[in-house]
């Protein structure tokens, strides 16, 4: 029999599902392959930056967007993820209407 899963590492789960989620939208729309092993370590990145937050960080990732769109960020650009292809994206980045994601996906 399985132990339980404790809520923190529930949690983590949550929000590496949650970023490996955005990061496939994110290259579908493009229409580019990602990066697979700069995938995994931006999900590692995020994986270690959550477990280094207090607790009560930690819990108001559940509720505060802004705060998870931060970590992700943090995990994008740690992992080296923001420097795949990124003259491509720049230059579909210019035309943002034609690319269908949400404003914080990507910046300008």
């Amino acid at each position: 029999m399985s132990e339980p899963t404790s809520p923190t590492t529930d949690h983590t789960l949550a929000l590496r599902e949650e970023f490996r989620h955005h990061l496939e939208t994110f290259y579908a729309q493009l229409k580019l392959a990602p990066p697979y092993e700069s995938v995994e370590k931006a999900i590692r990145s995020l994986t270690t930056s959550v477990h280094a937050l207090p607790p009560m960080e930690r819990r108001r990732l559940d509720t505060d967007a802004t705060a998870r769109w931060q970590q992700f960020r943090q995990a994008f650009e740690s992992s080296g993820l923001s420097k795949k292809h990124r003259g491509i994206i720049a230059g579909l980045a210019r035309n943002r209407s034609s690319l269908n994601l949400p404003q914080n996906m990507i910046n300008s």
